[in-house]
């Protein structure tokens, strides 16, 4: 069974933490800056270590280069 979330990423925090805004909704802090993909790279790190999954699993499905994603894993 697939999950999906709708995520909010706020890049350049001092600290890299995820809130449950709503059902299926999250905000992401990360530390990493919106540059070559980092954020994306890091945002998919963090995620996989949250929901104790492996990365490969987790794909951004929708606006990659937006702060405001959909991803499914």
């Amino acid at each position: 069974m697939a999950m999906k979330f709708n995520i909010t990423v706020k890049p350049g925090s001092s600290q890299e933490k995820i809130i449950e805004s709503a059902p299926g909704e999250l905000t992401v802090y990360l530390r990493a800056k919106p540059h070559d993909g980092e954020a994306n790279a890091a945002l998919i790190k963090l995620l996989a270590k949250h929901f104790n999954v492996p990365k490969t699993t987790i794909a951004v499905t929708r606006g990659s280069k937006s702060r405001n994603k959909t991803i499914e894993f």
